[in-house]
């Protein structure tokens, strides 16, 4: 890359510079560096995918998932696609699905709450995880033991330079608007550091657009790499 000439630039453009500059080159080394990580044949006994529900997965189909691997999914998911395992922990979506009467004919899975204890054929965490449902969900794969898992859809950051709601599901049922301020990310991030640490044995990809953001909290382990989303649609052949 050019070397960028600092006079330029404000403080906040330069800062937003160095962060693009900065996503990009992670990247690139994924995919340079460790092609051999990700086999194009991968085998469906020993991949999964974890989907989130940032805007940044709007672009995949989870339909052209269920061929290479089990699917994990978080809370409205289940309103388009029914993955293998639904994790939701928010009270009113647990209501939302029962009210559908999904749980009777998909796997769900939730940390008791005395709102919901009777409710039939739901499947409670022992002990309560107390964390959010997509790094629950994270969680949840990795008990499986996969040799690969790759993350979609947790983008941590709001829109609009982390100033709004990301969510694909903003502005529908037990959503804020689209128009919210962003919700804090401090703890899903915490909580999927914990996952990728305490899972060395598991290699994870978080599958991310050119401007996403990248937590040095994640890029600091050695079975954690980010790639592209283009990268990504290579190696499962997804037009």
């Amino acid at each position: 890359m050019a070397k960028i000439d600092k006079s330029k630039y404000t403080k906040q453009e330069l800062k937003t510079l160095l962060e693009q500059r900065r996503i990009e080159k992670n990247v690139r080394q994924v995919q340079v560096a460790e092609p051999q990580l990700i086999s194009k044949n991968s085998n469906t006994t020993n991949t999964a995918f974890v989907l989130g529900n940032g805007t940044s997965r709007k672009s995949i189909n989870p339909l052209d998932l269920k061929v290479h691997g089990k699917i994990y999914g978080c809370n409205a998911l289940y309103r388009e696609f029914d993955p293998d395992y639904l994790v939701a922990v928010d009270v009113k979506m647990v209501l939302e699905i029962n009210k559908a009467g999904y749980q009777h004919r998909n796997a769900v899975w939730t940390n008791p709450n005395k709102t919901y204890a009777k409710m039939q054929n739901l499947n409670f965490f022992h002990p309560s995880k107390g964390w959010s449902s997509g790094p629950t969900a994270l969680w949840l794969a990795s008990q499986h033991k996969y040799d690969k898992i790759f993350i979609l859809g947790f983008d941590y950051k709001g829109l609009n330079d982390g100033k709004t709601l990301n969510n694909i599901y903003a502005d529908t049922a037990n959503y804020k608007k689209s128009t919210d301020g962003a919700t804090f990310f401090g703890n899903w991030l915490r909580q999927t550091a914990s996952v990728i640490k305490e899972t060395p044995n598991i290699r994870y990809f978080r599958v991310i657009q050119s401007d996403n953001y990248c937590p040095d909290e994640l890029n600091k382990f050695d079975n954690y790499k980010a790639i592209s989303i283009e990268e990504f649609k290579k190696i499962f052949n997804i037009s």
